[in-house]
């Protein structure tokens, strides 16, 4: 059974896809937005009245952070690393947050070209303790594009 019109998406399943390919699924994604310059310009109407328009600018890059169980993606792991070490030729990708319906099937998109890891942070590590570890990293991108 698919949604049907009217009814809200859950966030409880979503991925990373990295140049088209599954390669993770996310615990977490937070800041992904889309911003872009307004230009806003004054002038005189015909009848002699100042008139402030507004009107849409340059789009603006943007950071996402997300959030993922700490695995053994190598993909995801080799993205990371390539990002870090400054290997930009090959670390700049298009990536996708792709959200998905209760049957797994994607109903948005949130595509970001050129992308690319600036940060990683890593869940406490403490002895005793019974939690999954996570790892939270920042992905940078040039440009938002939502399907």
């Amino acid at each position: 059974m698919s949604l049907q019109p009217g009814d809200a998406l859950t966030s409880h399943n979503f991925g990373l896809q990295i140049d088209g390919v599954m390669v993770e699924y996310l615990a977490e994604v937070s800041g992904l937005s889309l911003e872009q310059d307004v230009i806003e310009y004054q002038q005189v109407s015909a009848q002699g009245k100042p008139v402030t328009k507004k009107l849409p600018g340059v789009k603006k890059a943007g950071t996402c952070t997300v959030v993922r169980g700490m695995t053994q993606s190598a993909a995801f792991n080799q993205w990371i690393n390539e990002s870090v070490n400054g290997a930009m030729a090959t670390a700049r990708k298009n990536a996708t947050i792709m959200v998905m319906d209760y049957q797994n099937n994607p109903v948005k998109r949130y595509n970001m070209r050129n992308a690319w890891c600036s940060k990683i942070d890593t869940s406490t590590v403490k002895a005793g303790e019974a939690s999954a570890l996570t790892e939270t990293v920042t992905i940078t991108f040039e440009e938002l594009v939502i399907e």
